[in-house]
């Protein structure tokens, strides 16, 4: 999620933000020597930044990432419940510039009971297990629309389409979030599938 936003926090910051995360962490403890953290600020959590917290010099390769300010923070542990308890407390700041990369932001880290819906905008972000012929990339890639903002109601809802992956299908969707930043999807429109895609607990 938005790469090219990040940036690496230094030693002397990185080590900081470790010293208040690791006793947080369940048993996972990072040392600064050996941790990359990148950092990129989040338009809806006014001064607060999402951490990339990442260790590859151990056999299995650990990270976690984590919601950050000096005064405060939650770690994000793929389910919606620590999102939407922190939505309520901060309160979250959504309007018609951030609301889609929130969308993104909640995607990329809720994982339902039955798997993850990948927001996919291009067809590149597909995380294919072998790529498609030519053609066959020709006509998905037709199919498939960047996210839209189609309208904002009277009661400040934000309502949005975009096309998915849930496990092997390529779908459209409505997407509804409330100004609380609760989201619902609904009138889903099946476009594809049984194509060729990575579980998505892979392309973590």
């Amino acid at each position: 999620m938005y790469k090219e936003a990040f940036t690496k926090l230094d030693l002397a910051e990185a080590a900081t933000i470790l010293d208040v995360l690791n006793p947080k962490l369940e048993g996972v403890v990072f040392d600064p020597l050996e941790t990359v953290i990148m950092a990129m600020d989040i338009s809806f959590y006014p001064g607060y930044r999402l951490l990339d917290i990442a260790d590859h010099t151990t056999l299995s390769p650990r990270r976690r990432f984590a919601v950050f300010s000096p005064q405060n923070h939650f770690l994000i542990n793929f389910s919606n419940e620590p999102i939407y308890t922190f939505n309520r407390e901060l309160p979250i700041l959504l309007d018609e510039h951030n609301v889609m990369d929130y969308v993104r932001f909640f995607f990329s880290f809720v994982r339902g009971r039955h798997g993850r819906f990948i927001i996919i905008e291009n067809i590149d972000e597909i995380s294919w297990k072998n790529d498609p012929p030519l053609t066959a990339r020709r006509t998905i890639g037709k199919m498939i629309e960047p996210m839209t903002l189609e309208r904002i109601d009277e009661k400040g809802c934000f309502h949005l389409k975009a096309c998915m992956v849930f496990k092997d299908s390529l779908f459209r969707s409505k997407i509804k979030v409330e100004p609380s930043g609760l989201i619902s999807l609904s009138d889903e429109e099946l476009l594809l599938e049984d194509i060729p895609v990575l579980d998505d607990l892979l392309t973590q």
